[in-house]
């Protein structure tokens, strides 16, 4: 009797550590990579314009991460990738077109393309002085027009002179930062300017005049970038795996609390309340923001626009954008419903 008494104690003391074991297992596995101590790991997220992912996260009470994220502010797409390319950022979002070029730089520019942002087209504009008189772009032939290189600013330029029968040659671009851009604008500096967020924000409260908007020009398409070191690193591919997934939930939280989300935007955007809720119901209706998995249709999309840019020149050989994207996360992502 004694014996049979051991051995179930035994045997029950074995199970109990078993179901331990079990559990912990599955509380540290994240996505698709897995770390035991997530609470060493920190990963870089670079935003634009503003801290927008740190106050949704923030807002929709899920910033309490096992990780700690150590959050960045870039004025453009562009810069976000010139830090990564240089190991200063493991996470950002940009356009389609600043991974074309940073992908020509020493190191490939140290990206991958994780997974794409669908999202809206709104506040990425040609604008011109509220008092200018000028109706059609083809007005500003041989006028100066600020843009930002390497971003959605410099492809709907060159989008929108097409689509008037104008070459690039046909104005006087002006290469410059979205900051510098609006100043030369204020100051008027330039005839027109081509930008985004928050420097077509500001223009607008200073007056100015939608000449185009590239809502239309524009797929939508963001993607969401991780540094290549990152990706080798265990707990930072789980940390990031689990931040994409907070991302959606958050995106969710902003479509169900649209007044208190666009409160946000005015107090970080510096523009009037009604104004921003405006937009941002605008914007959801033309795209609810959503991260989808990496699919074949958005990487061709992306290949489109290296064709575009191949045709007028500003590349000179092409580009196979494939070679950047990565299927790391599809798992962990939805699908594209577009």
């Amino acid at each position: 009797m004694k014996r049979i008494l051991l051995f179930l104690l035994i045997l029950c003391i074995g199970i109990g550590f078993a179901g331990c074991a079990g559990s912990q297992t599955n509380s540290a596995e994240i996505g698709s990579g897995g770390t035991d101590d997530l609470s060493k790991v920190t990963i870089r997220v670079g935003q634009t314009g503003w801290s927008n992912f740190e106050l949704m996260l923030k807002a929709a009470g899920i910033a309490d991460t096992p990780y700690k994220v150590d959050y960045k502010v870039f004025q453009g797409g562009n810069l976000c990738l010139e830090a990564m390319a240089s190991d200063n950022l493991d996470f950002t979002l940009t356009s389609e077109i600043p991974p074309v070029f940073s992908s020509q730089s020493a190191n490939q520019g140290n990206f991958k393309i994780i997974a794409v942002s669908q999202s809206t087209t709104l506040n990425q504009e040609l604008v011109v002085p509220k008092d200018s008189g000028v109706t059609s772009i083809k007005e500003l032939r041989g006028q100066k027009i600020a843009y930002v290189n390497n971003t959605t600013a410099h492809y709907f330029l060159l989008k929108m002179l097409s689509q008037a029968g104008m070459k690039w040659e046909d104005v006087d671009p002006v290469q410059l930062s979205t900051s510098d851009g609006l100043t030369a604008f204020s100051g008027g500096k330039i005839a027109a300017l081509a930008s985004y967020g928050n420097a077509i924000i500001s223009a607008h409260q200073q007056g100015a005049v939608t000449l185009l908007s590239a809502k239309d020009i524009l797929s939508g398409n963001f993607p969401v970038e991780a540094s290549i070191s990152a990706l080798s690193d265990t707990g930072k591919r789980g940390a990031i795996a689990d931040y994409l997934t907070r991302i959606n939930k958050a995106y969710e939280w902003t479509r169900n609390n649209p007044e208190k989300w666009a409160q946000i935007i005015a107090d970080n955007t510096h523009q009037p309340y009604d104004q921003a809720l405006a937009t941002f119901k605008e914007g959801m209706a033309q795209s609810p923001d959503k991260i989808v998995a990496v699919s074949q249709k958005a990487i061709d999309s992306q290949q489109d626009i290296v064709k575009q840019f191949l045709e007028v020149g500003v590349l000179k050989t092409n580009i196979d954008v494939s070679s950047f994207w990565s299927h790391e996360y599809d798992k962990e992502l939805p699908i594209s419903d577009k």
